[in-house]
This record gives structure tokens, C-alpha cells and sequence, in this order.
């Protein structure tokens, strides 16, 4: 339309005037009624012939009079005759100007509404690029020289410490250290919760609906929670304050001693790491140029959700690059939240289905139908090769290796995290050269009075030996468990780490021990509607077993393509253990779970097993 519009660009002759918004009122009465979808209130015309509000129309160098000089009388009845039709197609030519003026008026408003529009967002980026990390205290010096127990990361092992430690110690003094400028709180939400829900604002505060229906904060604790940190070193009973905003660059093991990122230097007697783990990142993002690194984001802190947020306010379409936990939960949230606005999600992985490498293949597949359901274009089997801006810089063009092109307005790379191990070398500290992360004992110690909890740390696992784990529940345990030792528990880690995620409405899973689509499974399945009552509890004849050994004719055999896989469980096996469990729409069943992993034992009828789980029962 605005192509066409701009060939309609009238000049402003000597027999038009600038008119006001109010002589054209109805003009814009018509132009809003007839036009719904139109983004604002419709610019009257620029400009507008004399003789749309004058009975007698100016005279011009253009004028009948000057074009044929002639004798009043003529002229008196040339306008009562022969001039009429002269000043009907003079009538037919003003309707013309008066139309080509309010089309150009209203393409040089819409020029102006997108310029101005175009300048917002590229505001709203520039600010967010520039977002300045606020330092609480504002001055180091205001930061204790000598603390009792040091903590380094503000996240939830950090957060599980140090309520261990004044549960412990009551007295405690404790000092967190954290390079982001929050209060600590949980990551989960971030990816599920806050994206749903009517209350934009509520997301805005960062509070959530739990499954209970109840509400509760990001965070953990409010700020008064804390003690300001100029009151830390003479608190009668000790407290725990945050340095938010503040980086450790160095620790000093034998000293125990650490350096902050303007050099001041902080004695303790016993020292926490919990700096977590960072998002990867896409080759073809590292080696790109800056505006097209513009159209790119990772996923894991407050500010990237509060940015992506924004994003949608002015996007029509992201692509979401990964097709694990993050991404999966992501492009089903911003799908639910982008319905409203218009926004298309885009889903690119390079597995045959979403959480290819947690669930056998039949569920991963089934899962990515339902990431479908939820709007999201999911494109499997396929990696992007490379990127370039395209539409003068407004979005950027996906290649991928499918020979096909993808061009959207933004790109989430959502494609796994790494520890966050950048204190290792100068302190000397050991780290495992497989699974990354700091080498700690038992006890979750890497060196004696510094102990690591959390992403970052490498532990051993009694039962499957050294692993490191990215999640929530591991954070809590480990960091409480850290934290105890820190106080003289001297404890050692036994805890078998879980996880959980909620992929749209439909998709929601419990998960324990080594769960890895590359073990052999047995999924035994309620057959049916889960809420039909009708069906007897734990009957055999009533659910569908899957080995994932089965041919593609015994899977057809067992109709799983028309199997809604409402809720049941799956056993992983590792030389015909059990070593992993999900639990799929089935939950407060976690400990059953746990026995059954810990038990250590090959079980010949995993159908029997699967009678302990009760999975026609309620999952509430």
C-alpha cells in the first residue's frame, strides 16, 4: 500500500492551503471506522483544494478569466451556461486533489509513525545494550575487609547455604558476593510460570502463579531480609548481607583471601563457590558482525527475561535455536504469550524431536506435536549454517542446512550452558577435564575451608560415579549441604539430584537419576483418558508397555501413534538396571522414585514395577 502511495505524492500549488485536524474530522471518522487493524488514529490530509470549504474559488494565472479575457456580460452567461461543464470536471479535478492530499497525508503520518516507532525500538535496544549494572554498596570500601563466611554467586546454592549456615551458626556473619545486581532468587520461573497468566504487570513485578494456584515472588527474600552491609562486622548476632553488582576476580587459596574487580581484597575464614553456569553460544553468532549479534540473545537471568519481554512489544516473529529444557519451555511460553500479539515462533534443532537427547524417541516425537499444538513452527533434524541482516537490518536470515531460509525480527540461542569456572586457574583450583566444573570431594570440598555448590560443581555420585548436574533441586541440596559443612557438619553428598520441566498444558515431567536417550527404555503407559475413573487401578492389560528396542510393526501393533501418553513412566537401563525414572504427567511420586533407584537391581517385569507408581491414580 505505501508503495502505491508514494506515486501519489501531490505538489502543494498555489490553490491549496494547509488545513487543521479539525476540518477534517469526519474525514478521520470514516478513514478509523473503515480501517480496524490500522495501528493509530488516522493524520487528516495535509493539504486540501480552497474549493473544498469556499462557494467561490480563487482567482489563479490558471483562471477562465485570464485563460479567455472577455466582456462581464459574456462572462455572466459563459457561468450560466457553458461553463457548467467546465466547472464540474474543475470539481472532478479538485475531488482528485483532495483525495491524492489525504492519501499522501496519510502515508507521510504512517512514514512518520514508523520512523518514530523505528526510533523507539532502536531506544529501547540502546538502552538495553547499555544497561549499567547498579553496585550495592556503591563504593567497596563500605564492603568488610575480614568476613566469617564468604560467598561467592547470589544464586539458589548460594541462597541454600547461607540459611544452612545461620541455622548452624546463629551468629553467623555471612557476606554473598554477586556479579548480578539482584536479590537472590529462583531461575526456573523465568522459562515457565511468568510467561502465563492475563496480569502482564504481576510478570512485570516478577511474581507467579504457582500450581496451587497461590502467588509468590522470584525472590526469595525481600530486602529487609538482609543486613545493610555497613552494619555486617557489628550486628550482635551476625546477619547476611549482599554485595550486589560486585564481581570476584580472584581468589588466593592459601592466603584465603579474594580480589574484587576494583582490586580491594577480602579475608575469610570459610568461602563458598556458587557462580553457576553461563549460556553457550553459536559459532556463527561469535564470528558475526555486531548488528547482526544485535538480533541474538541467550535465556537465564531476570534481565534477559525482562528484555525478552520487551522484545515482543515490537516483534512478529523470534527463532529459538535448540531444542533441550530451555528452549523447549521457552518456545511453548512465548508462543501461549505471543498469541495475542501476533508473534510466530520459530523452533530449529538438530535432534528428530523436542528433548531428543532426555526422552526415547517416540515420546520425543509425540512431545513436539504437542510443542505444535501450542502454535510453535518446529523444524527438526536441521542446524543453521549461517546468518545475515536482511530488509535493511530489520530481522536476520537463517540458513540452514535443509537448503531452506528462515528471516525473523530475533534469535534466542538456547543451546546448553557451560560452568562458570573462570577462577580455576589463578587459584589453582582442579577442573574435571569431561563434565567440566570444579573437582570437589564428598563433602563438596575443592581445597580445605572452600567448598563449591551447584552448577559448577563436579561431585561424586556413590551409585553412577563422578557427574555434574544443572538444576534446581541439585542447587538447593548441595548448596544446603555446603553450607552445613561449612558450620562443621562434615557431611557427605548422597543426594540423588532431580529435575523437572513443563512444556505447554499438555507436557509436564518429573525425572531422576542418569536420564539419557541413548540407554535402552521401557515406557509403560495408561492406556485411555487419564480422568476416566471407569478404569480399574493398576491392571496390566490396561497400559501400553514400549521397549525402545521394539520394530516399527510392534509399535504399530500397539497403536503409539495414536497413544495420547497422558501419563505414565519410564525406566532407563543400563545393563538391564534401572538407573533412571520419569515420570511423565505423574507427580508426588518422586520417592517412590528414589527407591526403586536406589534398590540397584535389574527387575525382571518392569510392568509389575510399574504397579508402585499407581499411574492410573491421581497425579495431583
Amino acid at each position: 500500500m505505501l508503495s502505491k502511495l508514494r506515486l501519489l505524492r501531490p505538489p502543494v500549488s498555489s490553490g491549496t492551503r494547509l488545513i487543521s485536524a479539525w476540518e477534517c474530522k469526519n474525514y478521520s471518522d470514516k478513514k478509523n471506522s473503515s480501517e480496524k487493524n490500522h495501528r493509530r488514529k488516522t493524520t487528516p490530509p495535509l493539504i486540501e483544494t480552497e474549493s473544498c470549504n469556499n462557494s467561490n474559488p480563487p482567482k489563479s494565472s490558471h483562471s477562465p478569466e485570464t485563460l479567455n479575457p472577455v466582456s462581464e456580460t459574456n462572462n455572466e452567461w459563459q457561468n450560466g451556461s457553458n461553463n457548467k461543464p467546465y466547472f464540474k470536471n474543475m470539481s472532478l479535478i479538485g475531488g482528485a486533489v483532495i483525495l491524492a492530499g489525504s492519501l499522501y497525508g496519510i502515508w507521510n503520518s504512517d512514514i512518520l509513525k514508523l520512523k518514530k516507532d523505528d526510533s523507539s525500538i532502536k531506544e529501547i535496544k540502546k538502552a538495553k545494550k547499555s544497561r549499567k549494572l547498579i553496585q550495592i554498596p556503591a563504593l567497596s570500601q563500605s564492603i568488610p575487609d575480614n568476613v566469617q563466611y564468604l560467598l561467592i554467586g547470589g544464586g539458589t546454592a548460594s541462597f541454600a547455604a547461607f540459611r544452612a549456615i545461620k541455622s548452624a551458626d546463629p551468629t553467623a556473619r555471612v557476606l554473598v558476593i554477586s556479579a548480578e545486581g539482584y536479590l537472590p532468587h529462583m531461575r526456573p520461573p523465568l522459562s515457565k510460570e511468568l510467561w502465563y497468566g492475563d496480569d502482564s504487570e504481576m510478570a512485570k513485578s516478577l511474581n507467579f502463579h504457582q500450581w496451587n494456584g497461590t502467588t509468590r515472588s522470584l525472590f526469595y527474600e525481600p530486602d529487609p531480609f538482609y543486613t545493610p552491609i555497613e552494619e555486617l562486622a557489628s550486628a550482635k548476632n551476625g546477619g547476611i548481607s549482599l554485595a550486589r553488582g560486585w564481581k570476584v576476580e580472584s581468589i588466593n587459596v592459601s592466603e584465603k583471601k579474594v580480589k574484587l574487580n576494583d582490586g580491594k581484597e577480602i579475608s575469610y575464614d570459610k568461602c563458598l563457590i556458587a557462580t553457576g553456569s553461563v549460556p553457550k553460544t553459536l559459532k556463527l553468532y561469535n564470528d558475526a558482525s555486531q548488528d547482526v549479534k544485535d538480533k541474538f540473545s541467550v535465556f537465564r537471568s531476570i534481565a534477559d527475561f525482562e528484555d525478552l519481554m520487551e522484545e515482543l512489544n515490537h516483534v512478529k516473529s523470534i527463532a529459538i535455536i535448540g531444542g533441550g529444557f530451555l528452549g523447549s519451555e521457552l518456545a511453548a511460553s512465548l508462543a501461549n504469550k505471543g498469541k495475542k500479539n501476533g508473534v510466530k515462533i520459530y523452533q530449529i534443532f538438530k535432534e528428530n524431536g523436542n528433548m531428543g537427547k532426555v526422552l526415547p524417541k517416540y515420546l520425543s516425537q509425540w512431545t513436539t506435536e504437542k510443542v505444535r499444538d501450542e502454535g510453535v513452527e518446529v523444524v527438526t533434524n536441521t542446524e543453521v549454517e549461517n546468518c545475515s541482516l536482511d530488509n535493511n537490518g530489520e530481522k536476520v536470515n537463517l540458513v540452514l542446512n535443509n537448503g531452506k531460509n528462515i528471516s525473523v525480527d530475533h534469535v534466542i540461542m538456547a543451546v546448553g550452558a557451560k560452568p562458570n569456572t573462570e577462577l580455576a586457574a589463578d587459584a589453582g583450583l582442579e577442573v574435571d577435564p569431561n563434565l567440566d566444573g570444579y573437582l570437589v570431594n564428598a563433602e563438596l570440598q575443592a581445597r580445605t575451608n572452600l567448598y563449591v555448590a551447584g552448577d559448577c560443581a563436579c561431585f561424586y555420585d556413590n551409585q553412577f560415579g563422578r557427574r555434574r548436574v544443572e538444576h534446581h533441586d541439585h542447587a538447593v541440596i548441595s548448596g544446603r549441604l555446603a553450607g552445613e559443612n561449612m558450620a562443621g557438619a562434615a557431611k557427605q553428598y548422597k543426594h540423588q539430584p532431580m529435575f523437572w520441566s513443563d512444556i505447554g498444558p499438555s507436557v509436564g515431567y518429573e525425572a531422576i537419576g542418569i536420564v539419557d536417550s541413548s540407554l535402552n527404555t521401557v515406557g509403560v503407559f495408561a492406556k485411555g483418558n487419564p480422568k476416566d475413573t471407569s478404569l480399574s487401578t493398576n491392571k496390566t492389560d490396561e497400559n501400553t508397555t514400549i521397549n525402545d528396542t521394539d520394530t516399527p510393526a510392534e509399535l504399530e501393533s500397539k497403536n503409539i501413534f495414536e497413544n495420547n501418553y497422558n501419563k505414565g513412566v519410564v525406566f532407563y537401563l543400563k545393563n538391564d538396571v534401572v538407573v533412571g525414572i520419569v515420570l511423565w504427567n505423574l507427580f508426588n511420586r518422586m520417592s517412590i522414585a528414589r527407591q526403586v533407584l536406589k534398590s540397584d537391581r535389574c527387575y525382571k517385569d518392569l510392568n509389575e514395577v510399574a504397579k508402585l507408581f499407581n499411574i492410573h491414580g491421581d497425579s495431583s
